[in-house]
């Protein structure tokens, strides 16, 4: 189920031009590491055909009492389990270029806004919308929009959402408001959670440990019963 559900959002996401993803493919002198995030529709759609596969083994294995689909299901889990390990440790060491990462996609993301936000459609409306669900303003803060095609049409106004839905937004309205910005926002969201994000890859980790133990007992108790 969990795999039906992953694929799923999976092709929402490659078919859903407006997602925020798609977004990203726009913003112009987004550093080219960022190329491997754009595809996370083809990533959640392997990752969910894959979930499906291993469901489809371990249900099928034990039900039918094959020791083949058991042991291809221990086998794949323990891949898993190995590449997920090896994946923490690459993110523990490698956090300082993820740093620096983000500091790229600030600066082009800012630049976007300054060069499209008011001018283009489909930029102004995915901002909007970030901003609007997230209840932040801009990138950093109000400042992203200063220079704007917005800024300059709205008479040196920044959006509405910098000064928390009210009109006029003025520098003087926007810098009293202090409004946090979206990445700063999604930081700090993240840091809230840290212990529900360890937690959960802790329990997602001992489901793995308890699937390879169970699927290997019941390899053993097949083939001592066969025999």
């Amino acid at each position: 189920l969990a795999g039906i559900a992953i694929l799923g959002v999976g092709i929402w996401v490659k078919v859903d031009s407006g997602s925020i993803f798609s977004f990203l493919g726009k913003i112009e002198d987004v550093p080219p590491e960022l190329s491997q995030v754009l595809n996370v529709g083809y990533l959640l759609i392997a990752i969910g055909g894959l979930l499906v596969i291993i469901g489809f083994l371990g249900c099928c294995g034990a039900i039918r009492e094959s020791r083949c689909m058991l042991l291809l299901f221990f086998m794949i889990v323990l891949l898993v389990f190995i590449a997920e390990v090896a994946g923490a440790v690459v993110i523990l060491v490698f956090r300082p270029l993820a740093d620096e990462l983000f500091a790229k996609v600030g600066t082009a993301a800012v630049v976007n806004i300054k060069n499209d936000f008011g001018k283009n459609a489909d930029i102004t409306g995915l901002w909007n919308t970030t901003m609007d669900t997230l209840k932040c303003c801009g990138y950093y803060n109000f400042t992203d929009f200063t220079g704007s095609p917005y800024y300059k049409m709205q008479g040196s106004n920044y959006p509405p959402q910098c000064c928390m839905n009210s009109s006029p937004c003025d520098q003087t309205v926007a810098d009293s408001t202090k409004a946090d910005g979206c990445f700063p926002k999604i930081k700090q969201l993240i840091d809230d959670n840290t212990v529900v994000i360890v937690a959960v890859a802790l329990g997602i980790a001992a489901l793995e440990i308890c699937a390879m133990i169970v699927s290997i007992i019941l390899y053993c108790r097949i083939k001592s019963t066969g025999a």
